[in-house]
Formats: C-alpha cells, structure tokens, sequence
C-alpha cells in the first residue's frame, strides 16, 4: 500500500495496466467489463488499498449520500434494533441514514414524502408510516424513490418489506390453544383506519378459533391506541375485572406482553401458570424479563437488509422497477410466559 498521499483511481489504473474509466466501471459494479479485466483491477484496489470517494461520486451523479429512514416511536425497541440493521445494511454500500421520528402524525409523515426542497437531503426513504391511510400514502411524490415497512400494501409504485402478520398470529393464538387454555384474550386490536398491522393480527387471532371450530369472546378483543407497557398493563387490568376472565392473552408487541405481565403479577397471579402470554416481535427485553416472554420473532436483519437493497435499487434506476410485497420469515420462540420456567430454575 502506498503511504504519504492517498490512493487515486489513476494510481489502481496504473498499476492494473486499464484506463481510469474502466477502474471507475469495477469499482461502481457496472457490468461492461470482462471478468478478467475485473479480477486485475480488483487485485490493484486490494494491493494498494484503495478506498472510493463516495462523496465525490455521490455529487457526481447527483445524489446525497445519505437514506433517510422515518419511523413512528423511536423508544420503540422493535424500531431501534430494525434501525441498528438499517444503518450497518446502508453503511456497507456508501450511505449515511438520516432517522427521522413523526410519533403518528400525518401532517409531518406527508410533508417528509413530498419533501419538495428536503431532496437535497436524501436521496431516498425507507418508511414505516403510522398516521397516513393507504389512500393518502399514494398521494405523494411520486418521484421519491420509497420502501414502506409495516402493513401497507404496495399501489406498485414503492416496495413493501414486512412478515405475513395473519399467519404470524395465527401461529401464535394457536400455540396458546394447544396448550389446552380456553378463553384466550387479544390486547391491541385497533379498529380505524391507520390500524393496519393491528387489523392483521387481530384477523390472525380469529383464524385461529375458526380453525379449532372455537368462537371467538368479542369481549376479550381489546383495542389499544399504542402497542407499549402501559397500555397493555391498562388493558390487562379489564380483562381481569371481568366475570369470566381469559386464561391466555395474545399480546400485539412485546411490549404490551410486558404491561399484561406487571399487572398479572400485581395482582397475585402467576405466569404461566394462571395466565399464559404472547407476544409479538422479539425485542431483547423479552429474553431478560422474568419470566421470559414467548414470542413471535420476525427476521428483522433480514427486513433490514431487503429495505435497503431495494431503496438502493431505486435510487440507482433510471427507470424505477416494479413494485413488489417481499416477505421475511418469522418464527415462533417459546419460554417461560407460556412453558414455563425451565427445570431447575427457581423464581425470585
């Protein structure tokens, strides 16, 4: 490697005997070069240690460099560990990730998709949209290259990288169900408009019943208008002031699961064992509780890693390609909110 000055494309051109341009075609991935050609000059940029200008190439194609990612709550676990794989998927290719939090407001979530001027600060947006119905998250500009998470279905403009919610909760209302419990609540439902992912999962827990030919205690649906502690906690603490309270609760986060887990607790009752419950998105404090919550775990490296692909894809094309619905896997995790403590392991 050379010392004093830094590596040019010139210096790797030279060494590897082609032209800067060529250098220029290896180094951006672009596919009019032989293999041959491709593996000398990929030796010269290893031997010489060269490193893109990303800047200067990013200016020179009319870009900024940087993504931007907008999400509703960033004190959300599930949204900080996706955003941990946002930053190193975009870190990899060049990019920087601006993070911008709207807390469900539509106002700001619609100015940040027809941002006008602000293009000159991103060159895309990988979005996770709270207050924008599906109608008004087509009405955007429609120039902004855009990845959607979460429960918005693609118009074929945009790309939408999420998990199969229906199966997903229906997997989990069923692992309560083999376990012999017999009135099984749901904490999250919420019944408007912007509810889509909530809808889904709600949709998920009925499949469930119907499936075992169970009705379904429209009572024991409760509605929340966010998916944290408190409220689940608050809606554990009516379910159990009913005559004939659930045994099982299928909660719509992790966080919800840990709200219903406190006032089970406070009340005197144990987990599993009187009440066993579920949650949704395998967040790490769910791992660390006690007891330790049984989950739906989604591949958030996975969706991570396709958001930013796919916003990349965009903002290279010249023609933007066709939308598509991509789909990570999931998995069920169970521990000790439904099975048990382990053997061996005594409670505190």
């Amino acid at each position: 490697m050379r010392r004093g000055r830094e590596v040019t494309l010139r210096d790797v051109a030279e060494l590897a005997g082609v032209s800067s341009r060529t250098v220029s075609n290896v180094v951006n991935g672009y596919a009019n070069v032989t293999e041959r050609t491709r593996l000398r000059v990929q030796r010269a940029v290893d031997q010489l240690g060269y490193r893109p200008n990303v800047l200067a190439r990013n200016l020179a194609q009319g870009r900024s460099g940087q993504i931007a990612v907008v999400v509703p709550y960033l004190d959300t676990p599930y949204f900080s560990e996706l955003l941990q794989g946002i930053i190193r998927a975009a870190r990899v290719q060049g990019y920087n990730v601006l993070i911008d939090q709207t807390d469900g407001d539509p106002d700001h979530e619609r100015m940040l998709v027809n941002h006008g001027s602000s293009r000159l600060l991103f060159d895309g947006v990988i979005f996770s949209p709270l207050g924008l119905s599906q109608a008004a998250l087509a009405d955007r500009d429609p120039t902004l290259p855009l990845v959607i998470l979460g429960e918005r279905v693609s118009d074929g403009t945009f790309d939408h990288v999420g998990i199969d919610d229906v199966t997903a909760s229906r997997q989990a209302t069923e692992h309560l169900l083999d376990l012999g419990r017999g009135r099984v609540a749901a904490i999250g439902d919420q019944p408007y408009e912007t509810g889509e992912a909530a809808q889904l999962r709600t949709r998920g827990f009925r499949e469930a019943h119907e499936r075992r030919g169970l009705a379904v205690r429209e009572e024991l649906i409760i509605p929340t208008p966010r998916f944290n502690r408190p409220d689940g906690a608050g809606a554990m603490a009516h379910l159990l002031d009913l005559d004939d309270p659930p045994d099982a609760v299928f909660c719509y986060s992790d966080l919800v699961a840990l709200g219903a887990i406190h006032t089970l607790v406070s009340r005197g009752l144990r987990v599993p064992e009187d009440v066993a419950v579920i949650g949704y998105d395998d967040i790490e404090d769910g791992a660390y509780s006690n007891p330790t919550v049984t989950t739906i775990s989604p591949d958030k490296e996975m969706i991570a890693t396709t958001a930013v692909e796919r916003l990349l894809l965009r903002i290279g094309s010249r023609t933007p390609p066709p939308g598509l619905e991509l789909r990570a896997p999931h998995k069920l995790v169970v521990r000790e909110s439904t099975a048990g403590p382990a053997p061996g392991r005594r409670r505190a």
